[in-house]
């Protein structure tokens, strides 16, 4: 280990924990100034998001988003890219879901649909990071600027789609008609009996998502191509000098990342709402952002960090109904919170860290 790294353990395990720890002491303190205990505070949304069969059903439904989107950040990350567009590339991916279910779930079963519908989001969540990623291989426009925009474009294309061309005849909802059971998936509580999630609509794309883990850790960590990526990210520069195509390895990273995005459409669309429907990326791709900075960018610690921000949601839904003084807004605060120690101030307690377990060397030359 040489001087101002840190062992693996300590960059991947401690700061994360730290940086979790420091969220919750500061939203402590909020708690307490409004008058409300903050250890009964957490007792409230540990149980809401754990103590029972439903709420860990709705932990994981929103946990299964983040795993997605969480993932595709990550990969842009491994190459250097920013993908800040997971908003709009998921909002599209849910135009390829329902366009495979609206097509089949009248003459198939959803076993049927299902690799349409997961082949539809992903290649439409993958179109919509094109553009910006040949800008960004092509011309030099920075990812972080585009990807915002067509955020913007995809919110304002869904609601000409949903309100002049898909719009269930008769009614005045910019939506969908209800699919088919050809076109739902299966709610894990109707696979499995010794499942007991209640009425939370934790479903299929869980296990879909928990395989796209471990196809992302064998793209990036073993395969040729996920060198490629990381040697991009780690120094373009010596990158390009060995061979490798920029130009190449950007578009095919942001279209990985587009992919992941549009697959999160799979769990709201066709899993849980039936329908397309306005505005059901709910902010889901910018959490996104904070579940790969939490995750260190790995599958695995997307998939705890995506759990955390799953208990966070359904958690503080329980703790706003048990504790009116901390409203929706309070909740909202403390996921900033989250966010902002685990983005931000990420680096908040590595200098000390780093003095602590950075080994001292002896000088090489002295003197006499």
């Amino acid at each position: 280990m040489s001087a101002g790294q840190l062992p693996r353990w300590v960059d991947y395990g401690l700061i994360p924990l730290l940086n979790l720890a420091a969220a919750f002491l500061v939203s402590g303190l909020v708690v307490l100034l409004i008058g409300e205990n903050p250890l009964e505070a957490v007792e409230i949304l540990l149980w809401g998001s754990l103590g029972f069969g439903e709420g860990v059903g709705f932990t994981l439904f929103y946990a299964t988003n983040f795993i997605f989107t969480g993932l595709a950040v990550a990969v842009a990350f491994h190459a250097g890219l920013f993908n800040i567009g997971g908003e709009g590339q998921a909002y599209v991916g849910g135009l390829g879901v329902a366009l495979a279910c609206l097509a089949l779930d009248q003459y198939v079963p959803w076993w049927v649909t299902m690799p349409v519908a997961v082949i539809g989001a992903a290649l439409m969540g993958a179109a919509w990071a094109f553009i910006p990623a040949w800008l960004q291989a092509k011309r030099g426009s920075h990812v972080v600027i585009t990807t915002i925009m067509f955020n913007f474009i995809a919110s304002s294309l869904m609601v000409y789609l949903l309100v002049n061309v898909m719009a269930k005849p008769g009614s005045m909802q910019p939506e969908t008609r209800t699919f088919e059971e050809g076109g739902r998936l299966p709610f894990l509580n109707d696979l499995q009996s010794w499942f007991d999630f209640g009425t939370a609509p934790v479903n299929l794309s869980l296990i879909i998502a928990l395989i796209a883990c471990v196809l992302v850790w064998v793209v990036i960590w073993r395969t040729r191509l996920g060198y490629e990526i990381r040697s991009f990210g780690a120094n373009a520069t010596a990158a390009v000098y060995a061979g490798m195509l920029p130009v190449r390895i950007i578009i095919v990273t942001m279209l990985i990342s587009g992919g992941l995005s549009g697959m999160m459409a799979l769990n709201e669309i066709m899993g849980s709402q039936h329908r397309l429907l306005i505005e059901f990326v709910a902010g889901y791709g910018f959490v996104g952002i904070a579940v790969a900075l939490m995750g260190r960018a790995h599958p695995v610690g997307i998939v705890l960090a995506a759990i955390l921000f799953g208990m966070l949601y359904q958690g503080g839904a329980e703790l706003s109904f048990e504790k009116p003084a901390i409203t929706r807004d309070m909740i909202v605060v403390i996921q900033g919170l989250v966010i902002l120690f685990a983005g931000a101030l990420e680096n908040l307690f590595r200098p000390a860290l780093v003095r602590i377990f950075t080994p001292s060397r002896v000088p090489a030359v002295q003197a006499g």
